[in-house]
């Protein structure tokens, strides 16, 4: 299990707002040189209209934190997306989107990945088992991320735990079950990944 902290992410400015790297894989990949397996990071949408910068060869997957965002890919029907809610689409699809929000993605090469988004939400304080993805679909590594987006609370995975703050998460690979405990209020966000 691997525990980041804001410290080691990467901020980067967008055309709409600002990009926080959170993962990358494999590591001495880039975004810049689109050599990448998955990465996840977190977007805040400053501008009240915004472009998706184009990603033919990924497929994406997108969860508000906060805020509220219209959706129109390839000029289709919008579709309004609110806190929590999954949303997958075709990265090469020419999306532009309405709001302001921060947002939680998932980026997968086509053909060579896949994975999936799910809301951890607490109203109190409690906890939450997750099982860590198992091979599948001829794809024979994993990998889970799990991102605390509001609270404060723990991460663990057999006999390690550490302590989980808003903006922290922890990767978690190789089977078993991650255990999640808030002290309140919180919410998180679980990546899986197979690849």
């Amino acid at each position: 299990m691997i525990h980041l902290t804001e410290k080691d992410y990467a901020v980067s400015r967008w055309s709409g707002g600002t990009t926080t790297q959170i993962a990358l894989f494999p590591p001495e990949s880039s975004y810049a040189g689109r050599d990448f397996l998955w990465r996840v990071s977190s977007a805040v949408v400053e501008d009240g209209e915004s472009a998706f910068t184009p990603l033919p060869d990924y497929d994406r997957h997108l969860m508000l934190l906060e805020g509220s965002l219209l959706l129109r890919h390839d000029g289709g029907e919008p579709l309004p997306l609110d806190p929590y809610q999954p949303h997958a689409f075709d990265g090469g699809a020419e999306t532009v989107s309405v709001g302001r929000c921060r947002d939680f993605n998932l980026m997968l090469r086509k053909g060579k990945c896949r994975g999936e988004l799910r809301p951890l939400r607490f109203p109190e304080a409690g906890e939450a088992s997750i099982p860590l993805p198992a091979p599948a679909d001829g794809l024979a590594h994993t990998a889970l991320l799990l991102y605390c987006a509001r609270g404060s609370g723990w991460a663990a995975l057999d006999a390690g735990r550490v302590p989980l703050a808003a903006g922290a998460c922890v990767i978690a690979s190789g089977g078993g079950v991650l255990r999640l405990g808030f002290q309140g209020p919180g919410d998180a966000v679980a990546a899986a990944v197979w690849y």
